[in-house]
């Protein structure tokens, strides 16, 4: 399945995989993708079931490390093109499909969620996260106020990132059983403001909007964007604060063994006896 007709097209993925080429061959910094790694462990060796046939959904580096690795036939990766987001999965062949730090780069997620779900067996399982929900907040609210001070308009510059119930919502929609998302928020410090834009362009994240300022920021802006940001969000130290959340998203293909919902009506106890019981308690 394509990208959907309907979908608008906020990032330019050619130019995001340019500028993850550029920061590998450059030394990446890879700090969020290591602790991703370590939790995508985690979070598998507590599922107590084994997957056969796994497909890694367009991570920028490996996440299925040591012992966890070792459960699987095989992994095969998926790469997303940079002129459509067709993932090319046969119907029912995947067990586990997984992605990480890669889901906010994706202009139809909907379509994406949906060609996953299809692709899993019944009982398949999902296992994402992606940067979402107050990710760089300083750094958006400091360029905001710099550039309608010294330039008297705002341009684009983080994308739109998806909070918790975004995200809880698109899996219900792509047809996941028993959708979950939660959120690790990760605060880093910083010398200062360039110290953070430097590690953005080694992760390969920096602006790929499509609508983005085609224009160098002018010098005049980005001292004041740091000064903002020292101003703002500075530890008594001097060092600044940069927020990452890292959304975490589970969901499994329908299955008759998985849980499910009582029918409306179905309840043994109403809810007005459980409130005299709460009350009679208290």
């Amino acid at each position: 399945m394509a990208q959907s007709p309907t979908a608008p097209v906020l990032f330019d993925r050619a130019l995001l995989a340019q500028r993850q080429e550029r920061a590998r061959k450059s030394g990446p910094v890879t700090f969020l993708l290591d602790r991703v790694a370590e939790d995508f462990g985690d979070r598998l060796l507590a599922v107590m079931r084994n997957f056969a046939d796994v497909a890694d959904v367009a991570t920028p580096g490996e996440i299925l490390r040591g012992p966890v690795a070792e459960r699987f036939n095989s992994v095969t990766r998926i790469d997303l093109a940079s002129d459509n987001e067709n993932l090319a999965l046969a119907a029912e062949s995947l067990d586990l499909a997984v992605s990480a730090l890669a889901f906010q780069f994706v202009n139809d997620l909907p379509g994406v969620l949906a060609q996953i779900r299809r692709a899993l067996r019944p009982d398949g399982l999902l296992l994402a996260a992606m940067i979402g929900g107050e990710t760089l907040t300083e750094l958006r609210q400091s360029f905001a106020a710099a550039e309608a001070e010294c330039e008297g308009g705002v341009s684009p510059r983080v994308a739109p990132l998806a909070d918790l119930r975004d995200i809880g919502g698109l899996l219900q929609r792509a047809g996941f059983a028993l959708p979950v998302t939660d959120v690790d928020r990760v605060v880093v410090r910083y010398a200062n403001a360039f110290a953070l834009m430097a590690d953005l362009r080694r992760m390969g994240a920096t602006n790929i909007l499509v609508e983005r300022r085609r224009t160098p920021t002018r010098r005049a802006t980005m001292l004041r964007m740091a000064e903002i940001y020292a101003e703002r969000f500075a530890d008594p130290d001097g060092r600044i604060r940069a927020t990452f959340d890292i959304v975490w998203l589970s969901g499994w293909a329908p299955h008759e063994s998985q849980p499910k919902p009582l029918r409306p009506g179905s309840a043994t106890a109403s809810l007005e006896e459980a409130v005299k019981k709460g009350s009679k308690g208290g």
